[in-house]
């Protein structure tokens, strides 16, 4: 059983996630209104919906209540909210649509910033893995996670972390908005390689009990592990195959005929 302040936050909690569903529709009728020609992908609207329900299945009251009182539910919202709705959100491609649909002015800015120094220190492939999976070291195994969850605020911070991190390490292993630090596919699976080893060496460590420090029974923390080692694991070969799936080799030019002597 909830309690009615839990019920109230999980309730609460679905309305950011279908105003950003809301507000990308909207801004898919632009497009489709400023180029009818051109118009935009149903496939990227249903992928970005289609976080849109995960994430609103990881808030929702019964989710919220179980990762409240077992560590097994907040791992179940972490894959959902980190690692699962993330890809489907960037297949969406957000800020090509902000581009096509804002101003000359405020499309040029977006621009700058995407291609800007910050924008290409972000969305470099280390700093991606080194806050979506990286952070996650930090979270299990010091007294960061007794800290962030003993608030009802925390809880938010934490879901925002896996949230954004997530988003961003997709995006730059897979995303198909621009992203100017991102380099060739071949890099792009090193990386993807390395956070799959992260992801297992974490979930094992966890398992066994070693250095984790997190205060729940046992069974909770196998559990939670078990769910992190298989989860992730099926969430990552998704982004394989996203990113395999959407990679198109370079068009090498065609060589010029040589002229035939007489």
């Amino acid at each position: 059983m909830m309690d009615h302040g839990t019920h109230l936050a999980g309730v609460a909690g679905l309305l950011p996630p279908f105003l950003a569903l809301a507000g990308y529709l909207h801004l898919v009728r632009r497009a489709r209104r400023r180029n009818p020609v051109a118009g935009w992908s149903r496939w990227r609207t249903a992928g970005f919906a289609t976080g849109v329900v995960l994430l609103a299945v990881a808030l929702s009251p019964p989710v919220v209540s179980f990762a409240h009182a077992d560590f097994r539910g907040h791992m179940v919202q972490h894959m959902l909210i980190g690692m699962y709705a993330p890809p489907a959100l960037v297949l969406g491609a957000p800020i090509t649509l902000l581009l096509r649909t804002l101003p000359v002015a405020g499309a040029r800015r977006l621009s700058a910033v995407v291609h800007g120094r910050a924008g290409r220190l972000l969305t470099h492939p280390a700093t991606a893995l080194l806050l979506s999976t990286g952070s996650l070291v930090v979270l299990y195994f010091t007294p960061l996670y007794a800290a962030v969850t003993a608030r009802p605020a925390g809880h938010w911070l934490l879901h925002a972390h896996f949230l954004l991190s997530g988003c961003l390490f997709a995006h730059v292993i897979a995303g198909p908005d621009p992203a100017p630090a991102r380099p060739d596919v071949r890099v792009r699976l090193v990386y993807l390689g390395c956070a799959i080893a992260v992801h297992a060496a974490v979930a094992q460590l966890m398992y066994g009990g070693f250095w984790v420090d997190v205060h729940a029974p046992v069974s909770e923390v196998r559990g939670g592990a078990e769910i992190m080692y298989y989860g992730g694991d099926i969430a990552e070969l998704v982004l394989a195959a996203v990113l395999v799936s959407t990679w198109r080799p370079p068009r090498r030019p065609r060589p010029r005929a040589r002229a035939v002597r007489a």
